[in-house]
């Protein structure tokens, strides 16, 4: 057998400055995101649904919301494909120009009294755009990182560019939260929402500069090196993937259940039901999830380290069983209305989300082989975000209008939680395993019938 050579490390300050990279460019998508949630949950109705009632107007906005999940497995697919084909860096440039380019437009659409039924439809339109972007974004981020990292501070350093997540939710939501104490409710439903989403055309202009500066994955290099020397083609990433990796992908799938659906119920769901539900005013939601996040940011890189000393399934178990308990907690802090309270319910409920949202880069990265990596994560992260997070705030404001108790919702995020665990049951312990070994065991997952096997 051939032997596989392993990829020189990276030096600890290439390792930091692709780590920072992947952390501006994820925290750049996430804000353009999650602003959009926001606005879902506190402006869209009125400015783009104004004929409906409010909650309906809010299940309005939030439907225009979860389309645009349904573009993110599509993004999953082509930016998978050609990742693994033509490399992570020259793909998550292309997602980070097209997520702030659809996100800048969306500051400017005109609304529903200007233009009518046009309004949303445009709305919906870049909604879709910002999704198939995402869908690229999150796999190649986190590969890039894990792909430059050793084995051993895997789980750490693959955790950063999860803090994207929170960061970006992190400055959404502060600029909707300077915004609206700045402005009346009336000035900021007219131009001052607008606002944020024109800030994104800055906010990638510097991405953009950050993200071309550092190097391809040396895995990956070597991987495609390697696949430029064998006398037959390859399989298309994607049919390698599902032939090879069917199972990972449906471990990935399940895993993301709780992580997804709680994460939207926390930090989405919960401004439409303290505005609209209880009239709390738009600064006492915003607020909480404003310091949580700030939290969570500072926990993910712990939860993170933490995975590498007792492993990805412990931690992310603990989160998902305490995410199904605290589930039933929640909801009675909101109903307090009392802010320390409902600071309390969504702080605790992001530290659940975060002991499985940090190991989750490490634990999906050593599921799948180098040339079919970007592909595989993508795949199982962003098809399950159609069945999870796409729906969760729809779901819960549906539940709300109908029975008026957040008592279903409550159930909703625990049975999302037991399908996790399931997941993790079934799933592999991967702390510690060799990126560089996994090539080498499986002959066939990359590569057609008949290729030459490698070894580590």
């Amino acid at each position: 057998m051939a032997s596989t050579s392993r990829p020189a490390s990276s030096s600890p300050s290439g390792l930091v400055r692709v780590v920072g990279a992947s952390l501006i460019g994820t925290t750049i998508e996430w804000y353009d995101y999650f602003l959009y949630g926001s606005s879902a949950a506190l402006v869209f109705g009125h400015v783009f649904f104004p004929k409906s009632d409010p909650l309906t107007g809010t299940l309005l906005s939030f439907l225009t919301y979860a389309i645009g999940f349904a573009a993110r497995p599509i993004g999953a697919l082509v930016f998978g494909h050609y990742g693994d084909r033509l490399g992570r860096k020259r793909l998550l440039v292309v997602s980070l120009l097209m997520m702030g380019g659809a996100t800048a437009l969306i500051g400017c659409v005109p609304d529903y009294n200007s233009i009518g039924v046009a309004a949303p439809v445009l709305l919906t339109t870049l909604r879709l755009v910002q999704g198939f972007a995402l869908g690229g974004e999150w796999g190649g981020a986190v590969l890039l990182v894990s792909e430059h990292g050793d084995a051993r501070r895997r789980g750490f350093w693959a955790s950063w560019p999860q803090g994207g997540a929170p960061a970006g939710n992190l400055l959404a939501v502060g600029v909707l939260d300077l915004m609206t104490s700045l402005q009346s409710d009336k000035e900021f439903l007219a131009w001052g929402w607008r606002i944020p989403f024109l800030l994104s055309a800055v906010l990638v202009a510097v991405g953009l500069w950050i993200r071309l500066s550092v190097d391809e994955s040396p895995l990956f290099k070597q991987a495609l090196a390697r696949a430029e020397q064998r006398e037959r083609a390859e399989q298309p990433p994607m049919v390698a993937v599902l032939r090879h990796h069917w199972r990972d992908i449906l471990v990935a799938m399940g895993a993301r259940m709780a992580e997804n659906i709680s994460y939207y119920v926390i930090t989405t769901f919960v401004l439409a039901y303290c505005v609209e539900h209880l009239k709390l005013p738009k600064d006492t939601a915003l607020n909480a999830v404003l310091i949580a996040s700030a939290i969570q940011f500072a926990l993910i890189p712990l939860f993170g380290a933490l995975s590498d000393r007792v492993g990805r399934k412990p931690v992310y178990l603990a989160g998902a069983v305490g995410t199904g308990a605290w589930a039933w907690a929640f909801f009675g802090l909101l109903d307090t209305r009392s802010f320390p309270a409902v600071l309390l319910a969504v702080t605790v409920g992001l530290v659940f989300h975060s002991a499985m949202y940090a190991p989750q880069a490490a634990f999906f990265s050593e599921l799948f082989a180098t040339r079919v990596r970007y592909s595989g994560a993508s795949i199982g992260a962003q098809f399950a975000s159609v069945a999870a997070g796409a729906p969760a705030p729809l779901i819960a404001t549906a539940l709300l209008k109908d029975y008026g108790s957040a008592t279903p919702i409550s159930l909703y995020v625990s049975l999302a939680a037991v399908l996790t665990v399931l997941a993790l049951l079934a799933a592999r312990e991967t702390r510690g395993r060799d990126l560089v070994e996994i090539d080498g065991r499986v002959p066939a997952q990359a590569r057609p019938q008949g290729s030459a096997t490698t070894s580590a």
